[in-house]
């Protein structure tokens, strides 16, 4: 009994394991930019989640292997990218903007109203 309960969380925690996509931030003064590399990943299979601070990118894998042939080999060993961010109070979750080009998830999260640098009014006296 235990054998088989033990099969079936290998393959729970298989099915739920995902590789981690090599990612990009960079910050300036009125946001960040987030470039994820996600190859063989159609626009239909990403999606990308915002709650509370949390910011999670996830993507199904799809190989084109043509009809009738099989891969031998794959370097692909898990079927799913998975990465979570947890975002700073400094940045505005309400206004990411994402885009989606050949492999490559860009998304820009600009900072909130409070955050953002600006310019004091000297007063002569």
């Amino acid at each position: 009994m235990s054998e088989n309960v033990t099969t079936k969380q290998a393959d729970a925690t298989r099915k739920d394991a995902a590789m981690l996509p090599p990612v990009d931030v960079i910050e300036d003064a009125n946001g960040i930019t987030l470039y994820a590399d996600l190859p063989g990943i159609p626009k239909d299979r990403l999606s990308l989640h915002v709650e509370a601070d949390t910011l999670t990118i996830e993507g199904d894998v799809v190989l084109d292997v043509p009809e009738g042939m099989e891969a031998s080999h794959a370097e692909v060993s898990l079927p799913r990218y998975r990465r979570a961010f947890t975002l700073s109070k400094e940045l505005d979750a309400d206004k990411v903007e994402a885009q989606f080009d050949r492999g490559v998830l860009k998304l820009r999260i600009p900072k909130a109203a409070h955050a953002q640098p600006r310019k004091v009014e000297i007063k002569v006296m």
